[in-house]
């Protein structure tokens, strides 16, 4: 039976944890049994965020062994997903929300999913683990809120509020100027002027944000009959276009720990837990350059030694063995395995911290 590894560094010593879950049963995960959550109770927020890794790429529809439709029936995987008569479960007590737009409050878009955690369309993505591990471990009421689009970098487009330009010497021997928060141009030579695009850094997060917190203003469309809620967790699954660009690699964990920060605060969720995970095509014994930069960053910001204030409240997850090939500038051939392994061990990660408490 094929197994997978939900990998965290912590400790002085960056200690490797290691959960081993089986594909077939993934963690014992019950079928769902579709009873309504306690709606008095407060609502559990999970926040997704990032590129389009976080976004519905996983092909549900097939006979082939990329398809969701393949590995439940033909592989007898992730059994919770499918009912005795071998329907799609819905989770009454999960709600499943997404919401997009290009650029800052303002850009076009608005909510595109608004539903009870099942499967419905032609693709899946990394909510369907989440909301699976979460909806078993809380008694509460728990509702997935994704706010992301593709394209988008945490070096420029994502890049936290009141983050300061930096120079940054390349190995061509050129330094750059990289832009800090409202600079409107991503990167220019010392001794250049910069141009301007219509476009600022951190417009996207700024976007990201307000549309979250609009959804979040009318509870009742987002979790009918609720009235109260708290911003529990985040959940970041990005990186791909930092890797292009060296300047942005090399300030990925300075940024990432002012991403959390910004997060709490901006949610006024100074406790809430923070998971994120690592690019499916990056492995630790063979990453280079740019890429393990941003790997090494990911493991980094989980270590309570150098980041002592997120102690307990941060976890990262190597997802290199648990993604089914391809690469995420290619949304991993659309291989449906490969999200729903990233959600259920993402989903793992968090129950885990709040296991810890």
């Amino acid at each position: 039976m094929m197994k997978y590894s939900l990998t965290r560094f912590v400790g002085p010593f960056a200690l490797l944890i290691t959960s081993l879950l089986t594909l077939g049963v993934a963690a014992d995960l019950p079928r769902p049994d579709e009873k309504p959550a306690d709606t008095s109770k407060t609502v559990k927020v999970f926040i997704i965020m990032g590129q389009s890794n976080t976004l519905e790429m996983g092909k549900v529809k097939g006979d082939n062994e990329g398809s969701l439709e393949f590995a439940v029936n033909k592989e007898n995987l992730y059994p919770f997903m499918i009912d005795g008569e071998g329907n799609w479960t819905k989770r009454q007590d999960v709600r499943n929300v997404h919401t997009q737009g290009s650029g800052g409050p303002d850009g076009r878009g608005g909510v595109r999913r608004n539903d009870w955690l099942t499967v419905s369309g032609g693709k899946i993505g990394i909510e369907q683990g989440i909301g699976h591990q979460l909806g078993n471990y809380f008694d509460e009421p728990v509702l997935i809120l994704k706010s992301s689009i593709g394209n988008r970098s945490l070096g420029w487009d994502l890049l936290p509020p009141g983050s300061d330009r930096y120079e940054y010497t390349e190995s061509n021997g050129k330094t750059y100027f990289y832009a800090g928060s409202g600079d409107t141009f991503d990167r220019w030579e010392k001794g250049t002027e910069p141009g301007s695009v219509n476009w600022h850094a951190g417009l996207q997060y700024e976007g990201d944000v307000a549309r979250a917190k609009k959804v979040l203003s009318n509870l009742n469309e987002a979790y009918p009959n609720a009235t109260k809620y708290e911003v529990a967790g985040f959940l970041w699954w990005q990186g791909d276009k930092d890797r292009y660009k060296e300047g942005h690699a090399a300030m990925y964990e300075k940024n990432l720990n002012n991403l959390i920060a910004s997060l709490r605060r901006d949610f006024e969720a100074p406790k809430a837990k923070f998971g994120c995970a690592t690019l499916g095509q990056t492995s630790k014994e063979d990453a280079k350059g740019n890429d393990k930069i941003i790997l090494d960053a990911r493991f980094a910001i989980s270590d309570a030694a150098k980041y002592p204030s997120l102690k307990g409240d941060v976890a990262t997850v190597y997802t290199n063995p648990i993604s089914m090939g391809g690469a995420s500038n290619g949304h991993y051939g659309g291989n449906a395995k490969t999200y729903m392994n990233v959600g259920l061990a993402m989903g793992e990660a968090m129950v885990n911290l709040f296991k810890q408490r």
